[in-house]
């Protein structure tokens, strides 16, 4: 039984709501290419270190912000959204601009977990994963065996982001499993009411911080997002701030 989607609207906000009072994704009705959010922002940490990927996976629609976003920015792509609950698809089909199935837009009904189980190897550049239910009190998949299958789906250089929702121990629990899955793994300082977002590598990068703040000017001006925040919250992880 999959949770009912309810809407709510506040100072030019859209909200998307699974019956319940938590947050499920945001649009600003004048701007709805515009990511609001900082955790939904922080999802885009990979266009750090990838530049042409040619499929980007989303798990879980939410209010379709990162769909919307990729599908717009990274035109040579193909982006697929995988969302179990038909309502949020239809829901966001008609309330968030979420545009149909073309050549490079797949939104499937879908279970997340099956969908990288079955998912063929080394078929995915990009995945991002933020999958709640209704009480969002943790993330809707985990463990060893969802991981793994995440990493199996990436190409050689492929990337995971993920929010990691939830209390310190929830945090600490997705951490360790990432970490024993990925040759690399990092995150950022948690924001908006427990949202941690990691990052995770299939095979570790080479990073050079001053090449990062370069790329990251070029964001900002290309896509709007604050990503030299990033490299630095990066940067003090590195040195353990």
């Amino acid at each position: 039984m999959t949770d009912q989607v309810t809407i709510s609207e506040r100072d030019g906000l859209r909200y998307l709501h699974l019956g319940s009072p938590w947050v499920q994704g945001v649009m600003r009705v004048k701007n709805p290419d515009q990511l609001e959010l900082t955790y939904i922002q922080q999802m885009m940490m990979w266009t750090l270190f990838q530049d042409n990927p040619t499929h980007i996976v989303q798990l879980g629609l939410g209010a379709a912000s990162l769909t919307r976003f990729c599908h717009q920015h990274y035109s040579s792509a193909h982006v697929t959204a995988v969302e179990l609950n038909a309502e949020v698809i239809h829901t966001c089909r008609l309330l968030f601009d979420l545009p149909e199935d073309g050549p490079n837009l797949t939104v499937l009904q879908r279970c997340a977990y099956r969908y990288v189980e079955e998912t063929p190897d080394h078929s995915i550049d990009v995945l991002q994963v933020d999958l709640y239910s209704a009480d969002a009190q943790e993330p809707a998949c985990e463990g060893e065996d969802f991981y793994a299958n995440c990493a199996r789906c990436l190409r050689d250089d492929g990337i995971l982001t993920v929010n990691i929702l939830g209390n310190p121990s929830v945090h600490g629990r997705h951490i360790q499993q990432l970490q024993d899955t990925f040759a690399a793994v990092a995150w950022l300082p948690e924001s908006h009411d427990g949202n941690l977002i990691a990052i995770a590598f299939k095979n570790a990068p080479e990073i050079e911080f001053e090449q990062l703040y370069q790329k990251a000017a070029i964001l900002e001006a290309r896509l709007g997002l604050p990503a030299g925040d990033w490299v630095d919250d990066l940067v003090d992880w590195m040195q353990g701030d």
